[in-house]
């Protein structure tokens, strides 16, 4: 017999029918006169993490909400990232509130706000309390969406999208590719120069509306860090590998030693990363030195 009951599996089931913790994000966009607007969403996730030419988040949305609205009309949107603490996430659920108009939401707002940092004049401006914001562009051709409109706000009738644009009568999936990715100082230093415990946000994670009464949350406590387990291959398996990924390009013993750690899965990506690298820096074999820069994938931002 099993230890689980069976739960029924209704609309939003992610709040419904699930503990399901999930980020919480304020979403700013522009409003038909170009002003910022911002509202809270969860459902956001990445989507593109490697293997293309652009990264890309994804965002699910009521498509009568504002929100879904302007990004439909004009494709940028800014996604934000908040503190936990009691008075910002109270004003963060009070921004959700359906059915208010930009207008409304926004005249007592208190958040403030700033230009980001992505090019063009169409762009929303974004949270200045956030500690990171993605400055994102709908990409609206995937997925046919491109003849997408706004204006349907009793709900949109077929044909619907697969996975981007409008999906179903009341709902949206938002393909947005990342722009700008904006740091404050201080945890774009700890990113750089390393991550310690104590550089993490406090960052708020939500369970979704799981009653009438209250929006459920959790307060950030600590990051714990636990060690990777280390297995090991060997410089010559490396070696091997790397004398076969390019006719031109090679890798000396000493470079090849800082690869015995890759997973074995990953390991043709990587060397073929480097060879990557050495060809548009004119380099024919790969030494420890230039291992160093391909590791430090962040090299040119510590000059700065």
């Amino acid at each position: 017999m099993s230890s689980f009951k069976d739960l029924r599996i209704v609309d939003n089931f992610y709040q419904t029918s699930l503990f399901f913790p999930m980020p919480t994000v304020l979403i700013s966009t522009l409003t038909e006169d170009g002003t910022t607007t911002v509202g809270p969403y969860s459902l956001v996730q990445p989507y593109y993490v490697a293997g293309k030419d652009y990264y890309a988040m994804l965002l699910n949305a009521r498509n009568s909400s504002n929100t879904a609205q302007n990004i439909l009309r004009n494709g940028k949107c800014a996604i934000n990232f908040v503190g936990d603490d009691r008075k910002t996430f109270k004003e963060v659920v009070r921004l959700g509130w359906p059915g208010d108009t930009p207008e409304e939401k926004m005249k007592d707002c208190k958040f403030t706000f700033e230009p980001g940092l992505a090019e063009g004049d169409d762009r929303p401006q974004v949270v200045k309390e956030a500690f990171q914001v993605i400055e994102c562009t709908w990409m609206r051709d995937l997925d046919g969406a491109d003849k997408d409109l706004p204006g349907q706000l009793e709900g949109y009738e077929p044909p619907y999208h697969d996975f981007n644009g409008i999906t179903s009568k009341f709902g949206a999936t938002f393909i947005l590719r990342i722009d700008k990715i904006l740091m404050k100082e201080k945890y774009y230093n700890a990113i750089i120069n390393g991550v310690r415990a104590k550089d993490f946000p406090k960052v708020p994670v939500d369970y979704g509306y799981r009653d009438s009464k209250n929006f459920w949350y959790a307060r950030f406590s600590r990051a714990i860090p636990e060690l990777l387990p280390i297995r090991s291959t060997t410089v010559s398996s490396v070696k091997y590998a790397a004398d076969r990924i390019d006719d031109k390009i090679k890798f000396t013993d000493e470079a090849c030693a800082k690869l015995v750690n890759v997973p074995r899965i990953f390991l043709p990506t990587a060397l073929k990363g480097c060879v990557a690298w050495a060809r548009e820096n004119g380099v024919e074999l790969i030494t420890a030195e230039h291992m160093d820069i391909i590791n430090d994938k962040r090299s040119k931002e510590k000059k700065k």
